[in-house]
């Protein structure tokens, strides 16, 4: 354990020059730039709201900034795992030249993706202030289910960046579990909406409704809900676990697969 955090340490400023380098390339040809990550959650929430705020009568007055906190974190988690589950084979020509430990493909890409999240909470928080929400001492809290957030997507990602080396069409089945995800994390409608009974066990085990339920608390000043906070915990910290412990197993092999 010591001599992988002193390699981390030394390799600390390759992990930062790649952060910088995906987030230049993310927007090297676009018009628009760093403002699109303001544009994009905006007109998702403008829509979602139309059509479940106007057309099927859902929600209240606060309802865009509902959608806005659920939308917000599921799209950091579906890019940041994408972008980690290509990023070795992406670096496949650096990865054959040059020794660099490989976990910092994967990490580069979430924490690039997380920085660019963090700039789009900008979008959130003026939509807070437009609508009149009125922050309470629990938007402090905001930070541990953000913090879980970037654990369970670095978690993720490692063990799709492990898969993805040896097993090619996991990228399109990962869409498909995504969808799943999305309609299981309740972005545009209201769980208590749902006469779930004791179907309720299908959202405790997606991990990123749990974290979007504390996350919403924290918005609209509200008690954290502890059993989503350490079902959340439980399942960041052994994704992460779990993926380490996957992808230093199997990163010898990638050389012959990518």
């Amino acid at each position: 354990m010591k001599n992988a955090w002193n390699n981390f340490i030394k390799y600390r400023f390759l992990l930062v020059e790649l952060v910088k380098k995906d987030i230049k390339l993310k927007y090297r040809r676009s018009y628009l730039g760093i403002l699109w990550t303001l544009l994009e959650p905006l007109l998702t929430t403008a829509v979602l709201t139309i059509i479940f705020g106007k057309f099927l009568g859902k929600g209240g007055r606060t309802f865009p900034v509902y959608i806005l906190t659920g939308r917000l974190l599921y799209t950091y988690f579906a890019n940041s795992t994408k972008a980690a589950m290509k990023s070795i084979r992406k670096n496949s020509g650096m990865i054959k030249k040059v020794y660099v430990p490989k976990y910092i493909y994967p990490f580069s890409t979430v924490l690039s993706n997380y920085v660019i999240f963090m700039i789009s909470m900008i979008i959130l928080f003026l939509a807070v202030i437009v609508f009149k929400i009125k922050p309470t001492w629990h938007l402090f809290q905001a930070i541990i289910p953000l913090s879980l957030l970037l654990v369970l997507v670095m978690g993720v990602g490692m063990i799709l960046a492990t898969l993805a080396v040896f097993f090619r069409d996991l990228e399109y089945l990962w869409s498909v579990v995504l969808m799943l995800i999305m309609y299981t994390s309740s972005i545009f409608y209201h769980v208590n909406d749902l006469d779930l009974g004791r179907r309720m066990w299908i959202f405790k085990l997606n991990p990123l409704y749990l974290i979007i339920v504390n996350f919403r608390n924290a918005i609209f000043g509200r008690p954290m809900d502890m059993e989503a906070l350490w079902l959340a915990a439980m399942y960041s910290f052994g994704s992460l676990l779990v993926g380490i412990i996957f992808f230093y197993k199997q990163q010898d092999k990638f050389i012959m697969n990518i």
